[in-house]
């Protein structure tokens, strides 16, 4: 009787105890992840260094900017909400040159996939303070990904106004 009334608790509270576990989604996540980083890095790839510095309209950052503000972007959400480490890639003092912001961009994807395959799932469905109000910590998740979107979106434009064919899209 003992046996069955511990099985019969033990059935009912599992599922409480693993609520707001989801491995699968980080999982998900973290291909996802590398998948934006390689067509990522294929955009920086396309545009010639000598072209590093257009900007399409003076409102505009030029296409290094972009490179820079998504690292630091990453950098800052992974650091601040997603446990990465304080000793991440160096934002602030970006190289001049293509080849060492594609370095920096590479390593600044590198460092926000350790934090992924690190994360903790259980600390998805945890509440952040963000500026625009409390957020849990899976919405860092899209945010870092829709603000990795949105500027690679620009990205599009800056090479199709040097007459530069974008990569292909990847979905997935």
């Amino acid at each position: 009787m003992k046996t069955c009334l511990l099985s019969c608790t033990l059935w009912l509270f599992i599922p409480l105890a693993v609520h707001g576990q989801d491995p699968g989604f980080l999982e998900d996540y973290l291909k996802k992840w590398e998948n934006g980083a390689a067509y990522t890095i294929e955009f920086a790839e396309a545009l010639p260094e000598s072209l590093y510095d257009f900007r399409p309209v003076p409102e505009e950052m030029p296409f290094r900017e972009q490179i820079v503000h998504i690292c630091g972007n990453i950098k800052w959400l992974t650091n601040a909400y997603l446990g990465g480490s304080e000793d991440g890639p160096d934002v602030t003092n970006p190289p001049g040159t293509k080849e060492g912001l594609i370095k920096l961009l590479r390593s600044t994807f590198d460092y926000a996939a350790d934090a992924i395959r690190n994360f903790n799932a259980v600390h998805l469905d945890e509440e952040v303070d963000f500026f625009a109000g409390p957020i849990t910590k899976r919405q860092v998740f899209f945010l870092m990904s829709d603000h990795l979107t949105h500027h690679r979106g620009q990205l599009v434009v800056y090479l199709r106004l040097n007459q530069i064919e974008p990569p292909d899209y990847r979905g997935w």
